[in-house]
């Protein structure tokens, strides 16, 4: 009888720390100081891409030969960061990993923001939005067909379907929570909103078993996902004869680099909610042990592909060597070294357990793996594009304020729908946690 109280103690302790969360928010003054930031970031998105569609994508700095730049460097970026949260949630509960529990919404919530960011830059680009289902392969009166073998088409496919996979899993992962909301909310528009999003959800076995089954059917399926659509990215670059590019390892490193960029956002949300929000006894040190050995397992994984790089140039010489002599210190050598620098120089702190629970060093750690992950990816697109391969026809890149400016403001694109999720969504799953918390007691009882 004891046991069955101190488990109905913490299930309301649970409750009351994420389903209750959105009803009484206990951080409102800060909420809306971190609100109106973003909303100022979604203003310069919007003043960006009205200058960009006014005047053309001309007010960017691309030009001959980089006629590359900030627009796919952020496009991957994005990607990139968007792929840990379902890695964290689909991988790990296929594995049987409870501990995902405290991570797997907002890591979930923060890869659908990221995709969005990245979805838009392509629509951008074009410069007339207004034509953007051109870029769908799609059967047309015209009989204008994509080029099928070209990676831009799978792009289309990869990036759509992992948004609307990534949805659906995400949805139906905290379905049962916004019941939970339903059924505790006092107010009139939560008792509706919440009624609404639940979708009549009402507990009962039959639900809880179709959800279990469609839940782990959808992980499955966006696991692979994970790996093609960064895979396929990575054929945009490793399909055409450019020094630097033409490579076999593009492939696994560009996913991994995408896991490694996306783990370290994850740990400076989970730190930031965990500091701003009564989530201490849900998001644990443990839980920051776990994200450092992610972080420092995907870093090592992504510093092999750049020894690879380094041996594919020196095996292939040429103009790939040349690349890489430019790359180590030539104009933009700035943009290798600094990868290199952040991206594994600090990492290596993660060798110690203490310093992987200190918040404040895990933090430090990922921000500037997230940096290091962006200027990789500014030297893989710039140093192999602004030396073509006549002298001739040598260029020079710099980004413009706009191409700054654009980039800016999507954070507030991501920002402000993700602060959305945290002032009026449970942000760790309830029914999950519960569910772990009752294993255990089974286990040690």
């Amino acid at each position: 009888m004891a046991d069955s109280q101190d488990l109905r103690r913490e299930y309301r302790a649970v409750e009351r720390e994420t389903v209750e969360l959105p009803l009484a928010f206990p951080a409102t003054r800060g909420w809306w100081l971190c609100f109106s930031g973003a909303l100022g970031l979604l203003a310069l998105w919007f003043v960006s891409v009205s200058v960009v569609f006014a005047r053309g994508v001309g007010v960017w700095g691309n030009s001959i030969p980089v006629n590359w730049g900030m627009p796919i460097i952020n496009y991957v970026w994005f990607l990139g960061i968007g792929h840990a949260g379902t890695l964290i949630s689909a991988l790990l509960l296929i594995a049987d990993r409870n501990w995902r529990n405290s991570l797997n919404r907002f890591a979930e919530a923060m890869t659908l923001c990221a995709v969005v960011c990245a979805g838009l830059y392509p629509i951008i680009h074009l410069g007339r939005p207004w034509f953007f289902y051109w870029m769908a392969p799609y059967f047309n009166s015209m009989h204008v067909w994509p080029q099928f073998k070209s990676p831009l088409s799978w792009d289309f496919f990869a990036v759509l379907t992992y948004l609307l996979v990534s949805l659906l899993f995400w949805y139906l992962g905290i379905l049962p929570d916004l019941a939970s909301a339903r059924d505790r909310a006092t107010s009139r528009g939560y008792q509706v909103f919440f009624g609404l999003v639940s979708l009549g959800w009402r507990g009962q076995a039959s639900h809880w078993a179709r959800w279990r089954q469609v839940y782990a059917i959808t992980a499955a399926i966006a696991v692979p996902l994970v790996v093609s659509v960064h895979s396929e990215i990575s054929l945009l670059f490793a399909a055409g004869p450019i020094p630097g590019w033409n490579s076999t390892v593009f492939p696994p490193y560009f996913v991994l680099g995408a896991a490694f960029s996306g783990f370290a956002v994850v740990a400076m949300i989970a730190i930031g909610m965990r500091a701003a929000l009564p989530l201490k006894a849900l998001v644990t040190p443990w839980h920051l042990d776990m994200l450092g050995l992610a972080l420092l397992a995907t870093g090592l994984m992504t510093a092999y592909g750049y020894f690879s790089e380094v041996f594919d140039a020196l095996y292939a010489g040429g103009e790939e060597l040349a690349t890489l002599g430019d790359r180590l210190h030539g104009q933009y050598a700035w943009s290798y070294w600094g990868a290199v620098i952040l991206n594994f120089v600090p990492l290596q702190l993660l060798w110690s357990r203490a310093m992987r629970r200190n918040p404040w060093v895990l933090f430090a750690i990922s921000l500037s793996v997230a940096i290091g992950m962006w200027m990789e990816r500014f030297m893989l697109v710039v140093t192999s594009l602004y030396r073509d391969w006549l002298v001739s026809s040598y260029g020079h890149y710099t980004p413009s304020f706009w191409d700054w400016a654009l980039y800016a403001g999507m954070g507030g694109v991501f920002l402000v729908p993700f602060l959305l999720f945290v002032r009026f969504l449970p942000v760790i799953s309830a029914a999950e946690t519960k569910e772990e918390e009752h294993d255990e007691a089974a286990e040690h009882g």
